[in-house]
């Protein structure tokens, strides 16, 4: 069982707050600032060129004025409560954590990390949505810092694995191999669904339906990080955890000559004090829609498929349901986690359930056209009865054929052997399934 307790911090602290809230827009003001306005933004002339290398990384050298320093200061703090739900963890009864009493938590930790990942199989509800809400919940984080979706996803990534999977939740079980990939991308979905929705309140006068009582709780649960550090910052009366934030804006203006002037501005927002300045009653925002590296890059596909087995297992041939999610970074390259269940029968007549899951890289040719060749290749295990003591570690390699049907819809029909290095096996998969693609999916100039 995994607890987060950070939303019960940012509860806690923001039901002792003022009722102000923080304005934020990701977008510039279409007027001009009023002076009271610039008692909460500071826009600075930024370079256009920030989007001339859509996959450079930003987050550990952030160049373009991104707030790294608030991104930081809210790492610390979430380190900071994961010791504190470590500690409540450890201290719950064995039945309602899983965790073993008298154990040494850090043999175990060690134990767990030298292991390979493996399928996990908690609660479904639990496993997927919870992950995908704390995945936006890092995402967040450095977005609200005037970084781009691309480097949101990243730190969403390093949070995500290395210190919840290979961090706090190690000390109780091997790490997971579909947490650490649909972590940080589904929270890249809700993240920046939440990022967006919390300009939308913000604007709003932080009311929902009317309500203020429903806007703040619905802010409380957008980011409950910032709450949990206002929350923080009001208990000792000083600024602890940096809570202000940058954001990036676009403003297209008309030269005397007649072109048009593409200005980019990073705005930054400081709280002074616990609570922060009162701010103004409504943000009019313009939308700014320039980044090339957005949502759209992520894809879900499903598929059925037929087995072409070993003869080593004693199995029949059969069909399975199949699904992937992946990053297609260009039309020629994406990333993707599949995984295959299905039942089949032995050459006795009972059934057995077969599960197969890989991370597997693609190639594509002719990435210009709507029918695109391309080979795979990748590593997995494949397990029965959905036990992961059966897992069989194999590498794979495959030949398929991608037919883009509109930007966000796609058919794709693939072949892959997988070998087994420890059975000696050779087992095959046909595949035939839909991929989609959120967003704007895939980018028409790419």
């Amino acid at each position: 069982m995994k607890i987060h307790i950070s939303l019960l911090t940012a509860l806690i602290g923001s039901c002792i707050l003022p009722a102000n809230g923080y304005g934020q827009t990701n977008t510039a003001p279409a007027t001009t600032s009023t002076q009271s306005d610039k008692a909460y933004f500071q826009p600075l002339e930024l370079s256009p060129t920030a989007y001339d290398v859509p996959y450079r990384i930003a987050l550990f050298n952030p160049k373009d004025g991104e707030d790294g320093a608030r991104v930081w200061s809210q790492t610390k703090s979430i380190f900071a409560y994961g010791f504190v739900a470590f500690g409540v963890l450890a201290a719950l009864p064995e039945e309602s954590t899983g965790w073993e009493k008298n154990t040494d938590f850090f043999g175990k930790w060690i134990d767990n990390v030298k292991d390979s990942p493996e399928w996990d199989r908690n609660d479904f509800v639990y496993n997927y949505a919870g992950h995908m809400y704390f995945g936006g919940v890092y995402y967040v984080v450095a977005r609200k810092s005037g970084y781009r979706q691309w480097d949101s996803f990243i730190y969403s990534f390093l949070m995500s694995t290395f210190y919840w999977e290979y961090g706090v939740e190690a000390f109780a079980e091997i790490p997971s191999i579909q947490d650490i990939v649909f972590t940080p991308i589904a929270g890249w979905l809700y993240g920046e669904w939440a990022y967006q929705t919390e300009m939308n309140i913000r604007a709003a006068n932080n009311k929902v339906l009317g309500s203020g009582f429903l806007g703040g709780l619905s802010l409380i649960l957008l980011d409950p990080v910032d709450s949990a550090g206002r929350g923080v910052n009001y208990i000792f009366g000083r600024q602890l955890i940096k809570s202000g934030y940058g954001y990036f804006s676009y403003v297209p203006s008309q030269t005397p000559e007649g072109e048009t002037d593409h200005t980019v501005y990073l705005h930054m927002r400081i709280p002074i004090g616990a609570a922060g300045p009162d701010e103004p009653n409504k943000i009019t925002t313009i939308n700014h829609v320039d980044d090339p590296v957005d949502k759209g890059i992520i894809g879900v596909s499903g598929s059925v498929g037929y087995t072409g087995l070993d003869s080593h297992w004693n199995v029949e041939n059969g069909l399975y349901s199949k699904i992937t999610l992946g990053l297609y970074f260009t039309p020629r390259v994406s990333l993707r986690l599949g995984y295959a269940w299905g039942n089949l029968e032995k050459t006795t007549g009972e059934s057995i359930d077969y599960e197969n899951y890989s991370i597997n890289s693609q190639v594509y040719m002719n990435t210009k056209g709507r029918l695109r060749p391309y080979l795979t290749g990748g590593l997995g295990r494949q397990t029965w009865e959905r036990d992961n003591d059966t897992a069989n570690f194999q590498w794979n390699g495959g030949l398929g054929l991608y037919c883009k049907v509109i930007p966000k819809l796609a058919l794709t029909a693939d072949w892959l052997n997988y070998y087994s290095p420890s059975s000696k096996t050779y087992d095959q998969q046909y595949n035939l399934g839909l991929i989609y693609r959120f967003g704007h999916g895939e980018h028409n100039d790419w």
